[in-house]
């Protein structure tokens, strides 16, 4: 049991990162699926690395450039993965007519404009965002960031728990494209929440409500314009739930 569950964090990790990880044996396509309630944990692997890294350049350089370099650390640790889910669904809820040509255009590799928009804007939030938390406080920005990230892969294991599959089954990014249990979105919502535990609940209870609202818009798009979820619309829900997250908190913390 504990060996099976260690092979799907480390699924989990290979999923979702670029981190090295040790080979797994007898891998089964069904694992990534299943590993669905370990995305919060690497969320916050992620996470923790980017906010050791704002913490240490906001004691060098200015807020901008230390939110920057923290934003840049959580591209390059997943390769972008979420960023790009994000602007391929912008580019195909955006710009197709049809069903059919909206699933196309999301499986296209060419960035479009809608695209480019939407991670321009949905970066330059996040960035905006974390210099104004680190201006206040370097250690409730580190907090904010820890707790993005992991908030945001569980509310993508939600979209996945609750919306049908909405494109072709035969592509879908998570292997067999089954709606995720409730039971792996328990433990995933369970390992999402510990880090609130560092921000003033007012603060984190509004963070997770923005999160969760702004994070419902791509998913909504997507279940009325092409029938449900997609890995790429797993991405743009991660991507607008920390958007969303830290821009409530930043606000808080001004306020």
């Amino acid at each position: 049991m504990i060996r099976h569950e260690a092979r799907l964090f480390i699924c989990a990790v290979q999923f979702l990162t670029r981190i090295p990880t040790p080979q797994l044996a007898g891998f089964q396509p069904a694992w990534i699926q299943q590993s669905a309630r370990y995305y919060p944990l690497v969320g916050q692997i992620v996470g923790g690395v980017s906010a050791l890294i704002l913490y240490g350049a906001a004691q060098i350089w200015s807020p901008w450039i230390a939110a920057l370099l923290a934003v840049a650390a959580g591209v390059a640790l997943t390769g972008g993965f979420h960023e790009d889910g994000l602007a391929d669904t912008a580019d195909g809820l955006g710009g197709g007519l049809t069903r059919a040509r909206r699933l196309e255009i999301m499986k296209d590799s060419r960035l479009g404009s809608y695209g480019a928009l939407a991670l321009g804007l949905t970066l330059a939030l996040r960035v905006a965002a974390l210099v104004m938390l680190v201006e206040v406080s370097p250690l409730l920005a580190v907090a904010a960031l820890l707790a993005a990230h992991g908030l945001g892969r569980a509310a993508a294991v939600a979209a996945m728990t609750v919306m049908p599959y909405g494109g072709d089954p035969g592509m879908a990014k998570e292997g067999r494209p089954d709606r995720a249990s409730f039971v792996g979105l328990t433990v995933a919502v369970m390992i999402a929440l510990w880090p609130l535990a560092f921000l003033p609940l007012i603060t984190g209870a509004s963070g997770v409500a923005l999160g969760l609202l702004v994070g419902f818009v791509p998913a909504w798009l997507a279940w009325r314009l092409i029938g449900g979820r997609t890995g790429d619309v797993l991405g743009a829900v991660e991507q607008a739930f920390e958007v969303g997250f830290l821009l409530a908190v930043a606000g808080l913390a001004v306020g």
